[in-house]
């Protein structure tokens, strides 16, 4: 179903799960995890996807115009495939830490906005999630990194500012960093590391 990298690092020690951006691979985020910390285990999924030859986790009908319907289903799928690789690979899913980067941070909202998630803690950079929720769930055991752009030429600003409120508004731990664009630099990557190190 999905084509992926396991790496096992340092017993004790929490597992990234790297969810790529459109057009990206299962080897894209690999470094950035490591920069974060070289001993996590990581798990790395490739989008199954396919929109004009480039890799992506769900369907759209244009920039920002979500197959809603899909995304749904594929958030499902993506969540149960991940149930059993942490069985096949013996890591805890309350010890796993979404980092992705926009249609990558996309799959993983989806799948952190419901209350069946038993991974709590995510990095997400250049997330956007264009929809107002249908209800709200109990999400005051989610601790989330959001990284987003001021002048972002993908996810207009207050489209990031409904990120941050699909969150906030459900008791999430919300820590925000903004940057310039669409990007993942050197400046939200050191403020990444420094909000995964001081995770309780």
């Amino acid at each position: 179903m999905y084509e992926y990298i396991y790496e096992k690092g340092k017993e004790n020690k929490p597992t990234f799960i790297l969810l790529h951006g459109t057009g990206g691979d299962e080897r894209n985020l690999i470094p950035v995890a490591q920069a974060i910390d070289v001993d996590a285990n990581i798990l790395s999924i490739r989008g199954n996807v396919s929109e004009n030859g480039m890799n992506r986790y769900f369907k759209r009908h244009g920039e920002g115009h979500y197959d809603w319907e899909d995304l749904e289903k594929r958030g499902k799928e993506l969540y149960q495939f991940i149930e059993e690789l942490a069985e096949k690979h013996g890591f805890s899913l309350e010890d796993g830490i979404y980092l992705g980067f926009s249609n990558g941070s996309n799959i993983a909202m989806n799948m952190l906005l419901s209350e069946e998630n038993r991974i709590n803690k995510a990095m997400l950079f250049a997330p956007m999630y264009p929809k107002e929720l249908a209800e709200k769930n109990d999400l005051a055991s989610r601790k989330v990194y959001l990284s987003m752009g001021e002048n972002d030429p993908i996810v207009p600003l207050e489209e990031s500012k409904r990120v941050i409120n699909h969150f906030t508004s459900q008791d999430a731990e919300v820590t925000e960093f903004w940057v310039n664009s669409h990007e993942l630099n050197e400046q939200t990557l050191l403020a990444a590391k420094k909000w995964y190190e001081e995770l309780e």
